[in-house]
Order: structure tokens, then sequence, then C-alpha cells
């Protein structure tokens, strides 16, 4: 009897468990039709809906003539694409009835060498100028301007200026409309908003506009060993290979710097962003309007050839420059140009340029911008070591003729190179 009472439930269980779990399954199933055709009711697009796609384009609420566009579209129609044009070289061998001989041979046919920008800046008569960087268009044997709307024309160099990096070219002025004022480049500040506009990679992207701020309004700088000091304005607007002799301009679009050079890395290797430089507006209206008028930059002579003292070994500057422990810095007399101002004035080889007028040097470059601050004619007191004693002299300055290289200061300045090295660079001969 027992045993049937145990049997009985346990098919009471069977049975119950089957039924629960049938029923689970109905739930679920019913829950998850439940759940899709719910989703599917909340899918559903509402009728007439394709129609319009449900989206629009609402009027623009942003200011479209605002400072920054009024000043790039009283610019944009005089800045230019400048194009480098250069025989094609080939390096192919030359036959000739003598033998053979290899090396460079021109194809007289004219190639693409560079691109960078430029800006027209005034009309005269059937002629228009346009200033953009010696850099752009050194070395062309033929020079072509992209007008911003796209037209070729023929442009010619009125001057070019290695020292400041500028030059100056002439076009017609049949397609001129339009021409860039200069503002005064003292009157900037640090903050203040620029624009920058060029054609960075070549004429594919001319016309491009690229804002920031004046980082620094007078930084001093030296594109290459041995080079004068050149005081520039420093920008974070974007600056690109193309921009070179483009123009830096404010939020009145004038013109108060015309875009060089940028920093790309530092002396470690390491990648530099937003550090641009332009040449200051004034200096620039200085330099072109003497390129106009004369066709060249006269600027004043010592005669001499230098090298920085810190080139010197200690020893040497003890037992051959007789130097007092106290001098430490100058540059190094080390040729005299026949004629010449210095030699003029009693100055001699291994004598130790310390001072020109107030203004004291440190090196080669210090030099040259001292002396460059003076006009050919103009006298100016040199101060200088020799045997260990200070001497003062009064020179009269002549014009910087290279032509009157001596053979040692040619052979010397070809020592300088466009990195900053501290080696012996000797100044080019004239100097």
């Amino acid at each position: 009897m027992q045993q049937k009472n145990n049997k009985f439930w346990i098919k009471v269980a069977v049975v119950g468990l089957i039924a629960g779990l049938i029923g689970g399954g109905l739930s679920l199933g019913i829950g998850n039709v439940v759940s899709g055709i719910r989703d599917r009711i909340a899918m559903r697009t509402p009728a007439g809906s394709n129609k319009a796609g449900g989206t629009s384009v609402a009027k623009n609420k942003a200011n479209l003539n605002n400072e920054s566009t009024k000043a790039y579209k009283s610019v944009k129609d005089s800045v230019v694409s400048v194009i480098n044009l250069q025989n094609r070289q080939s390096s192919s061998s030359i036959y000739s009835l003598f033998g053979q001989s290899s090396g460079q041979s021109s194809s007289g046919k004219l190639q693409t060498v560079s691109e960078g920008s430029g800006v027209i800046y005034k009309k005269s008569g059937g002629s228009a100028y346009i200033v953009t960087n010696n850099h752009v268009v050194s070395g062309s044997n033929a020079l072509k301007v992209i007008m911003s709307n796209g037209k070729e024309v023929s442009a010619k160099i009125v001057g070019t200026d290695s020292t400041t990096d500028l030059a100056v070219l002439r076009i017609s002025a049949a397609n001129v409309k339009t021409v860039a004022s200069f503002g005064n480049s003292n009157d900037i500040e640090a903050g203040q908003d620029v624009l920058a506009i060029g054609s960075p990679m070549g004429s594919e992207y001319a016309n491009t506009v690229t804002k920031g701020i004046i980082s620094a309004k007078n930084r001093t700088i030296r594109a290459k060993s041995g080079a004068a000091a050149t005081s520039v304005i420093q920008t974070d607007a974007a600056i690109n290979s193309g921009n070179s002799g483009g123009p830096l301009i404010n939020m009145a679009g004038q013109v108060i710097g015309i875009n060089s050079m940028k920093l790309a890395s530092d002396t470690n290797g390491s990648n530099v962003e937003g550090m641009g430089f332009s040449i200051p507006s004034n200096e620039v209206v200085r330099i072109i309007n003497q390129l106009v008028k004369n066709g060249k930059i006269t600027r004043p002579s010592l005669g001499v050839g230098l090298i920085d003292l810190s080139s010197v070994s200690q020893d040497q500057q003890s037992s051959v420059l007789k130097l007092p422990s106290s001098v430490t810095k100058g540059a190094v007399v080390m040729t005299i140009t026949d004629g010449g101002a210095a030699k003029n004035a009693g100055i001699k080889k291994y004598d130790v340029i310390t001072k020109i007028g107030n203004k004291s040097v440190t090196d080669v470059s210090s030099l040259r911008t001292a002396l460059y601050k003076y006009k050919v004619g103009q006298s100016a007191k040199i101060t200088y070591y020799r045997n260990g004693k200070a001497h003062t002299v009064t020179v009269k300055l002549t014009e910087n003729d290279s032509s009157a290289n001596s053979s040692s200061d040619s052979e010397s300045s070809q020592q300088e190179s466009d990195q900053d090295q501290q080696s012996q660079d000797n100044d080019d001969a004239g100097f």
C-alpha cells in the first residue's frame, strides 16, 4: 500500500513538472511575439513621411561678413602665386669629337622648380609691382605669376635682396584691379588677430587663408650661420611651403608682414607647430622702395673677413690674440680688403672687434646687424682689442662691393651653410 502511494505522488510530480515547462515555454513565446509586434509598430513609418525626409536646412545664423571675411575679401584679389621656372637639367654624358665628357646639360625646356606667393602692392603706368621672397625667385630662368582669377602672366625681376629675403617683380597692370596697402608694423601687439594668405603646397591651393594671432611682434632670428640677425613677426597662423612671399594682414586688411619662413623642428629634431615668421611691413617698404628705385640695396662695408671669437680655442685666444680673460665675445678680423674702410682706419688681422658705436659685438651676426644700421658714407666708432689692449677708431663706411673680395675671403665665405653651425664661419668679403 505504501509503495502504491509513492508511485502516485511521483506521477503527480512529473505531470506538474511537464506542465510547468510547457507553461513557461508558452509564456516566453507569447512574450517574444508581443515584443516583436510592439517593435514593428514603433518602427513603422508614418504615412506620407517619406515625401519630405523629415530634415530641413535652417537659415544660417552665423555672420558671413565678419571682421575676418571683410579683411580677406579686401586683399585676396591682390594675392598671387609665383612660379619659378628653370631650364631642365640632365646628367647624361655629352659626346664630342674630342672624346666623352659627362655632366649637367640643359635641354632648353623650362620646368617648374618651386612655387611661392606674392602680393601686388602698386600700380604705376602700365605696370604692377609684386613683393615676394628672394628665395621664391632665386635661380629662375623665367617667372610666371598666376592671378587670383587663374590668369597666368609673365613676370620680370625688378630687384632682389638676399639679406632680407625680399624681391620685387613687375607684371602688366592690364589684369590688375586690386592692390594691397601696408599698415605700420610698429603698431601691432601680441595676441592681435591676423590672417595669412597664399598658396600653401602650390597654386592648386591658391588664395588659402589661415587665421591666428601675433605670437611676438619683435622676434630676433638668424636664418643661417653668419647671417645678420633679423627682427621678424612671429605668428601661429598656419604657414606652409608655398606661403612664402604672401601677406600677413590685420583685421583692417592691411599688410603688416610678408610671410617668409616657419620653424618645423627644434635643434633636437622635435616637430614644432604654429611658429611662422613674417618680415615686418616697415622693413619691407624700406627695401622694396630701394629696389624699385635702384634695382639693388646699398649697404655699408668695413672691408673685412670675420669669424666668431667663440670659434677660436681658448689657447689661441690667449697665445695668438692675446686677449684678457674678461673678453669672451666678439668678432675676429681674419682678412683685410685693400683700400677698404677698416684698413684705412688701421685695423689689422687678428684684431677682435667688440663694439660698433654703442652696440656690443658678440659675434659676426651681431656685428653685421649693428653695421647695417648705418648708411654708406657715415662714420662709425669701432672698438677692438689688439695685443691685450682696447682701441677705438672712427671708420668712414664705404659701399659694400662684392667684387673687392680677397682670395682668402672668397674661400672662407664658402664655409657658410643653411644650418646654424658653431664652426668657423668667415664672413664674405667687402663686409
